[in-house]
C-alpha cells in the first residue's frame, strides 16, 4: 500500500480540521483546550485509505497544521515531511493573511504537489465562487499548485468531497515513493506516556525502515534506545517504511528526556552539525538581511536560533538567493538536499528559506573555493560527490565518511561512485577513495622523496614503506593508494619492503666494492666460526658509517643472516647447517646440545645460538634439553 503524506495549509478557521474529519471520520483536534477554543494549536494527525481507479492502494496521512499565527512554528513542525498540500481557502473570507505565509512556506520547501479546496462553498453564491475562483489563480500564477485543480468544497453539504478524493488518488499516482533503503530518520513530532507501554513518540518516517526490536540513535543525545513496538496509523506493526505516520514504543529513555526536534536514526551513520552550508533565497516580502543576523531556522520538526554569515556580499536582499553559512546555537541531524525555512528573528514572521548544501563544512576554506566547491554540490550526485572526494585532497576519504556527509546509504554512495570510477576520475583502494589528480600528485611526491633517498643514500638500495610515508606525512590509506599507481606506472619499483626509483640502485666507489667483497669473504671462509663483525668492520679502509650501510645491504640481500646481537653468518654456512641437521634425521630424530657441538665442531657460544635460530627457522623444536628434527 502506498503511504502519502498530506499537510493542510491555510488561514485559521478557514476549514482544515473540519476537511480532516468529513474525510477521514478522526478528528484531529486532540487536545482539550483545541476543542473548547474551536481552533487547532498543534499538529493534528488523521488517515484514509482510498482505492485508486487502477487498483493500486493508497494510505494517505493528513498532517493537520494550525491556521493561527501564534502557532505557526507548530504548523512548521508538521510540514516539512508531506508529499502533497491542500491549500485551504474559504469562499466567505477568501485570501488572508497565513493563507500568504503558509503558501510561502510551501513554496520555500518545494512541495510540488498538490491541491486547491474552496472551503464553506455553500456560504457563497456562484458569482462570488467564480470571481474567488479568478483572484486564487491570480494568487497561484507561477507556483507549483498554478495548475493544480481549484475545487470547491463544503463539508456540510458534501459537495467536492468526491471529486476531492479523486483528485487525491491522482496526484498520489504522479508522487514518488519515499527511500526506504535510505538511513533511517524519523524527526519527532510527539512524544508522551500510555499506560501499560511507557514512552511513545511519533512522527513522519522520511527515509529508511524501522522494525520491532530494533537499536536507533537518538540525537542530539548521541544515545542508543531500543524499539519495542511500532505502530502505522494506529495499528500494530513489524515495521515502518519511508512516507509513514509512525509511533514508537521506546525502551531506554524516559518522557522528559525527549522533545518535538530530537531525530532518530541508523546507529553509527549520521551526526549532528551546528554549523550549515546553505543556498538561501528570502521571500519578495522580505526585509533585507544583513550578515551577522539572528533568525529562526525551521527543518521538519527541529527549530534553532540561527545566525546568518553571507559568503558575498554585507546583505542579501528580497526576492534574491545566495551562499551563506548558518551557525545554529543547537546541533540538528540534517543532510544534503533536506530544505529548511527561516524567519525573522523579531518581529517572528516567515522570511524565506533554503535547501542544506554542505551539512559538514570544513571550519578552513579560502573563500573562492568554498564557493566553487559549494556550487558544485547544488549540481546532480556525481558531481556533488567528485567535489567532496576532491575537496579533500591527498587525504582522501573513507567511505563511512562520505555516508556521514552525504546523508545517504552505502549502497547509494556505491552507486554515485561507479561512474566516476568508471572514468577513472577516482581511485580507491578498499573503502579509501582518492581524486586521481590528488593520487598523482601525492605519486609524484613519492617519486620526488625516493629519488631524494637515493642521492643522500647511494648504499643503501631503497627506502623502507614506513620511512616514505612518514616522510610523506600521510595517512596509510592515502600512501598506500598513491604508492599503487606510482608503481603501476613503472616509476617506483618495490623490492620486497624497499621501494626504489626506476634505474636506481646501490651505487659504490671502489673502496666501497672492495670492502664489500672482504666482508662477505670473511664470513663466506669462517663458515660457522665466525669472526666479530665489530673486528672484521675494523680492519677496513673506509669509514664505521659506510661500512655499516655496507653490512646492512649485506642483510637485506640476505648474503649475511644476523641470528642474534653479535652473531653474523653467510648464508651458504646456515645453509649447510640445515643440509647437515636433516641429514642427521635420518640417524635419529633428536639432537641436543652435545650431538650439536659434536655434528658442527662449534663451541656452546655458537651452538645455542645456532639451534634458537633453527627453532624459529621451523627446521627443529625445543623438547625439554633435546631438539626434534622436523
Amino acid at each position: 500500500m502506498k503511504p502519502i503524506i498530506v499537510g493542510t495549509a491555510g488561514h485559521i478557521d478557514h476549514g482544515k480540521s473540519a476537511l480532516v474529519r468529513a474525510l477521514t471520520g478522526i478528528d484531529p483536534d486532540r487536545l482539550e483546550e483545541e476543542k473548547r477554543r474551536g481552533i487547532t494549536i498543534d499538529l493534528g494527525f488523521a488517515h484514509l485509505e482510498v482505492a485508486a481507479p487502477d487498483g493500486e492502494h493508497l494510505r494517505f496521512g493528513f498532517v493537520d497544521v494550525p491556521g493561527h499565527e501564534r502557532f505557526v512554528r507548530n504548523m512548521l513542525a508538521g510540514v516539512g515531511g508531506i508529499d502533497l498540500v491542500v491549500l485551504v481557502i474559504a469562499a466567505d473570507e477568501g485570501i488572508k493573511p497565513q493563507t500568504r505565509e503558509h503558501f510561502d512556506i510551501c513554496r520555500l520547501l518545494s512541495l510540488e504537489r498538490g491541491l486547491t479546496l474552496l472551503t464553506k462553498a455553500d456560504l457563497v453564491d456562484t458569482e462570488t465562487l467564480d470571481i474567488l475562483r479568478l483572484e486564487v489563480e491570480d494568487f497561484l500564477r507561477g507556483s507549483a499548485l498554478a495548475t493544480s485543480p481549484i475545487i470547491p468544497v463544503s463539508v456540510r453539504t458534501g459537495i467536492g468531497l468526491e471529486d476531492l478524493k479523486r483528485e487525491l488518488a491522482a496526484c498520489a499516482r504522479k508522487i514518488s515513493p519515499k527511500d526506504a533503503g535510505a538511513i533511517t530518520r524519523l524527526p519527532l513530532d510527539r512524544v508522551f506516556t500510555m499506560k501499560g507501554f511507557g514512552t511513545v513518540v511519533t512522527g513522519t518516517l522520511i527515509a529508511g525502515t524501522i522494525k520491532k526490536d530494533e537499536e536507533l540513535e537518538l540525537f542530539p543525545a548521541g544515545r542508543r534506545v531500543r524499539v519495542r513496538g511500532v505502530q502505522v496509523y494506529g495499528k500494530a506493526a513489524e515495521r515502518a517504511v519511508a512516507g509513514e505516520r509512525t509511533a514508537l514504543n521506546l525502551a531506554g529513555v524516559n518522557k522528559p528526556e525527549l522533545e518535538r526536534g530530537m531525530v532518530l536514526t541508523a546507529p553509527g551513520q549520521l551526526g549532528s552539525s551546528s554549523r550549515l552550508d546553505v543556498k538561501l533565497s528570502l521571500l519578495d516580502s522580505s526585509p533585507p538581511v544583513e550578515d551577522g543576523s539572528r533568525i529562526h531556522f525551521h527543518a521538519f520538526s527541529s527549530e534553532a536560533i540561527a545566525r546568518v554569515r553571507l559568503y558575498q556580499g554585507r546583505e542579501i536582499a528580497p526576492g534574491e538567493t545566495t551562499l551563506a553559512q548558518l551557525r545554529l546555537a543547537a546541533p540538528l541531524v540534517l543532510v544534503p538536499g533536506d530544505r529548511f525555512i527561516v524567519r525573522r528573528f523579531s518581529p517572528v514572521v516567515t522570511i524565506g528559506g533554503g535547501v542544506v548544501l554542505d551539512a559538514r563544512p570544513v571550519e578552513k576554506m579560502a573563500l573562492a573555493s568554498r564557493m566553487s566547491f559549494l556550487r558544485r554540490l547544488d549540481g546532480d550526485s556525481e558531481a556533488a560527490l567528485a567535489a567532496r572526494i576532491e575537496r579533500r585532497g591527498t587525504r582522501g576519504a573513507m567511505l563511512g565518511q562520505l555516508v556521514e556527509e552525504l546523508g545517504q546509504a552505502p549502497s547509494r554512495v556505491e552507486l554515485a561512485l561507479a561512474p566516476l570510477l568508471r572514468a577513472n576520475r577516482v581511485v580507491r583502494d578498499g573503502d579509501f577513495l582518492m581524486h586521481r589528480a590528488a593520487c598523482l600528485r601525492l605519486a609524484e611526491e613519492l617519486e620526488r622523496l625516493v629519488s631524494d633517498f637515493h642521492l643522500h643514500n647511494p648504499l643503501v638500495g631503497g627506502i623502507s614503506k614506513e620511512s616514505l610515508r612518514e616522510k610523506a606525512r600521510v595517512s596509510p590509506p592515502a600512501f598506500q593508494t598513491a604508492l599503487a599507481v606510482a608503481v603501476e606506472e613503472g616509476k617506483l619499483h618495490l623490492t620486497a619492503e624497499l621501494i626504489h626509483a626506476e634505474g636506481a640502485g646501490v651505487k659504490m666507489r671502489d673502496d666501497e666494492a672492495e670492502s664489500r667483497r672482504i666482508i662477505e669473504q670473511a664470513f663466506q671462509s669462517a663458515g660457522l666460526k665466525v669472526p666479530a663483525l665489530k673486528d672484521v668492520l675494523a680492519g677496513l679502509k673506509i669509514d664505521r658509517a659506510r661500512a655499516q650501510k655496507i653490512v646492512t645491504l649485506l642483510l637485506r640481500e640476505k648474503a649475511l643472516v644476523k641470528i642474534s646481537d653479535d652473531l653474523v653468518f653467510h648464508r651458504s654456512a646456515l645453509e649447510a647447517l640445515r643440509n647437515s641437521v636433516a641429514a642427521v634425521k635420518g640417524q635419529s630424530p633428536r639432537i641436543d646440545v652435545a650431538g650439536f657441538k659434536n655434528l658442527t665442531g662449534v663451541s656452546r657460544k655458537y651452538a645455542i645460538p645456532l639451534l634458537e635460530y633453527l627453532d624459529r627457522e621451523r627446521v627443529t623444536r625445543r623438547v625439554g634439553d633435546e631438539r626434534l628434527i622436523l
